[in-house]
């Protein structure tokens, strides 16, 4: 009679290899640590070093020259800084409301096309590409672009505003239009990204809750409100997570139409910019350095308050 023997547990490292090295074995135990040590200590180089620099010129008097002898003066950059009515502040209301109005009508805008674009249709394709033309042009480009557009002589904006008796209009040339016109080139531009993620997450949802809500005779609203958005909402807080911090950085479209400044006034001259003409326009190194260091903190601020709201949708799920 044969005897059937169970197949024995495979041993461990150790007693496979009794004379491996200690080290050996350690490293073995921590490979996990060990490959990512080399990528985790790039990002970290790559993060630590230019903030702690930047830190330590915002504690400083530094201009001219970044290389130039500097006094260490403490907080007196930042004391300075927030109390500063006539450009630090009024940079920051404009920060707010460029990223805030931006972001609602992008959301909004966004929900609204990718709930077109999430039933297959006639042509679903051709529009899917019309729709992120937009995200191909850089955001130089798209700047330039509408200048051009929007140019209070030749641009073709007043010229069709003219074609149904609407006098032209300084766009971006005007101190009071010049913020909202930025913030439709944003809206132009940007709004496909929102589009994109929103539109993933619709696919993502199971049909099962909406064919019940029909049977009960939900109408559209109804089903999109009760069913459709509390089931979104994460993928909405995402959206709003990535495109707010995206628009709170914005520079490139803000310095292409204004350019030195946001403009004459400063009508567009967000943290970024006034961060920007600190540094490569007056060469006050140490003022900027404490504006990045206040827009950064205000940045991680956002990023824990939306991070912090998914969670709590997340949780109550």
């Amino acid at each position: 009679m044969a005897v059937v023997t169970a197949p024995s547990k495979a041993p461990s490292d150790a007693s496979v290899m009794p004379d491996t090295p200690g080290w050996a074995r350690w490293a073995n135990d921590h490979r996990k640590w060990l490959f990512a040590a080399p990528a985790m200590a790039f990002v970290v180089a790559l993060i630590i070093f230019p903030l702690g620099w930047t830190i330590y010129l915002s504690l400083t008097d530094s201009s001219g020259s970044v290389r130039a002898e500097s006094e260490f003066i403490g907080l007196r950059n930042y004391i300075d800084v927030l109390g500063d009515t006539d450009r630090f502040w009024p940079a920051v209301g404009r920060t707010a409301a460029f990223t805030g109005v931006a972001l609602l009508f992008e959301v909004v805008l966004g929900m609204a096309i990718a709930l077109l674009l999430w039933r297959p249709f006639k042509g679903e394709k051709w529009v899917r590409v019309a729709i992120l033309l937009p995200l191909v042009a850089t955001p130089v480009a798209v700047g330039m672009m509408w200048r051009l557009i929007f140019d209070p002589n030749i641009g073709l904006a007043n010229q069709a505003l003219g074609w149904i008796g609407i006098g032209p209009q300084p766009w971006l040339a005007g101190q009071h239009t010049a913020l909202p016109t930025t913030i439709f080139i944003d809206i132009w531009q940007w709004t496909p990204m929102v589009v994109l993620i929103l539109l993933a997450g619709l696919t993502s949802l199971s049909d099962e809750p909406q064919e019940a809500a029909m049977i009960d005779g939900a109408s559209p609203w109804q089903r999109f409100r009760h069913v459709t958005l509390p089931l979104l909402m994460p993928t909405v807080i995402v959206a709003v997570l990535l495109r707010g911090i995206d628009a709170l950085k914005t520079f490139d479209i803000l310095y292409a139409t204004k350019g030195r400044g946001g403009g004459s006034f400063n009508e567009v001259e967000t943290l970024n910019v006034y961060a920007y003409g600190l540094s490569f326009d007056y060469n006050e190194y140490g003022l900027s350095s404490t504006v990045l260091i206040l827009f950064f903190l205000i940045i991680i601020g956002s990023m824990w308050a939306l991070t912090y709201r998914k969670k709590k949708q997340e949780a109550g799920r």
